[in-house]
């Protein structure tokens, strides 16, 4: 079943019917992606909260010199959107891209807003969801802060291994927040150790 690996990431925090994981699996929207397919670009209005069923997407800022900084990836059973622009419903500032050939469901913010009334459980999921993401991009701030790049670089592989290998060198480069050339020459150095 197609929908299974959602239905397993919600049922993590919070336990269903049968009749609210139907209504739950109503409202999405199933969107096959191919490699480089944006599901969201700046400008654009954020309509979605994104699930990853399959592939990986990365989330990235286009500054005004056309320099990308990757925000984040997310690979299957992840959740992502552009936040802040989705909640509330204004034009985004990042993009959204699948790395490689992907799926995601995706769910409407007024879907949401109808399916935290219909079933209030996913207020306490979505709760959940949300506090996750913000524990780790506050820990990713505090590390870009107090750790050399080797130190980030060595974290990310060690915690996102599966990452590393479906994203290019430039984009781990991109969000370590270092030059691709740098990120090189960390890797050819702890290649001669």
């Amino acid at each position: 079943m197609p929908q299974e690996l959602i239905l397993n990431n919600v049922t993590k925090h919070i336990t269903l019917t049968e009749e609210e994981q139907l209504y739950f699996l109503s409202l999405l929207k199933k969107q096959p992606l191919v490699k480089k397919d944006f599901i969201l670009t700046e400008g654009q209005l954020c309509k979605y909260i994104n699930f990853v069923n399959a592939g990986t997407l990365r989330a990235f800022y286009t500054d005004k010199e056309g320099k990308e900084s990757t925000i984040m990836f997310a690979i299957a059973d992840w959740w992502v959107t552009d936040m802040y622009c989705f909640i509330n419903q204004l034009p985004a500032m990042l993009n959204i891209q699948a790395v490689e050939h992907s799926e995601i469901f995706q769910l409407q913010k007024n879907d949401l807003d109808k399916l935290y009334y219909k079933v209030p459980q996913f207020e306490k999921f979505f709760r959940i969801i949300m506090q996750n993401a913000y524990i780790r991009e506050q820990l990713r701030v505090i590390q870009s802060l107090s750790l050399s790049a080797e130190e980030r670089y060595d974290n990310f592989m060690n915690k996102y291994p599966q990452i590393a290998r479906q994203v290019s060198q430039k984009q781990i480069a991109s969000y370590l927040g270092i030059t691709a050339e740098f990120l090189s020459s960390i890797r050819a150095g702890k290649s001669k150790k």
